[in-house]
């Protein structure tokens, strides 16, 4: 009898292992641990049908080899198709459940018992889905550190790309797999440093940032990553200083700034190609050192917001700087 209750054992252990990522000590069996959300100390249990909003959301899920854990993502018109993706193998094995703005009927329908987004962008006291308004139907939430900076009540102001490393280890922790966040953020930090090394002496280039609009330009502030993007390849975001996450400023800013070099943020509803052709075309701007000298670099919306891909586009664009300097 020993023997078989030895074998029973082992084989619920194997089934329960079975069940989900691998975590460390030993299996996927719920575990309750504290995890900061923005300052605030919370409880997580082992999530099992994570919802994610946006690329940046499951992209960092997908990095850390959770692919089983999340049963949809929500992915508006700006993001770039799936099918792009370093992850598109990921993206199929998951479903779409929406191309609109989340909201929490979406959330309830799904029966998500875990809801990865950023606070105002995805998170939205006017669409009645918070974190707080989550917890009271007993779905946990996760917001993107780098999005904390103004969260009511338990705000954390976290540099852009040290609040991804802290993401991917708050998520490592939540989901049991802190050696998987330790090696991908060693990686990370790995490829920012030798981006570093090969930035020239001189000073940094003075950058615009475009997002989008043509009355009022809508630009990257001090707490999103394109900020760290341009000072990691050896530039300076003219608007570095505007201590917001994305905002408006004026043309005559913009002008007075004298931008070398233009970041086009390439939405999929909004093409980098119309951007350009505004710029150049537009009074205001078309005499601007940037436009004049065509120095323009396209920005994949991915490499944008906080996520693994800001990696990518550091590299990409301190190439481009690199290059311009030769």
């Amino acid at each position: 009898m020993k023997g078989r209750t030895s074998a029973v054992l082992l084989a619920g252990a194997l089934l329960l292992a079975g069940c989900g990522a691998q975590v460390e000590g030993g299996g996927s069996a719920a575990r309750t641990v504290t995890v900061k959300r923005c300052g605030e100390d919370v409880q997580y249990t082992t999530p099992r049908r994570a919802v994610v909003y946006e690329g940046g959301s499951a992209d960092k899920l997908f990095a850390l080899g959770l692919a089983q854990h999340v049963h949809g993502y929500v992915m508006p018109p700006a993001n770039p198709s799936v099918e792009e993706s370093p992850w598109a193998a990921e993206y199929a094995k998951v479903e779409f459940l929406s191309d609109d703005l989340l909201n929490r009927e979406l959330v309830v329908d799904a029966k998500a018992d875990f809801v990865v987004a950023g606070w105002r962008s995805g998170f939205s006291d006017q669409r009645g889905i918070t974190p707080e308004i989550l917890d009271g139907l007993k779905i946990q939430s996760f917001m993107h550190t780098e999005s904390c900076f103004n969260y009511p009540g338990y705000p954390e102001r976290v540099a852009p790309f040290e609040a991804l490393y802290t993401d991917l280890e708050r998520l490592g922790k939540i989901f049991g797999v802190e050696a998987k966040a330790q090696e991908l953020i060693a990686g990370y930090r790995k490829r920012v440093e030798a981006v570093q090394a090969q930035v020239p002496k001189a000073d940094p280039t003075p950058v615009f940032l475009y997002d989008s609009g043509t009355d009022k330009p809508f630009t990257a502030g001090s707490q999103v990553p394109p900020t760290d993007i341009i000072r990691f390849a050896g530039g300076r975001n003219v608007f570095g200083d505007l201590d917001a996450r994305w905002g408006e400023v004026t043309w005559e800013a913009v002008v007075e700034a004298k931008p070398e070099v233009i970041v086009i943020l390439d939405y999929g509803d909004k093409p980098a190609a119309e951007k350009i052709k505004f710029l150049k075309e537009f009074h205001t701007t078309s005499k601007l050192p940037a436009v004049v000298n065509d120095r323009f670099y396209v920005l994949d919306y991915n490499e944008g917001i906080s996520g693994p891909r800001n990696i990518d586009g550091l590299e990409g664009f301190a190439k481009y700087l690199r290059e311009l300097r030769t």
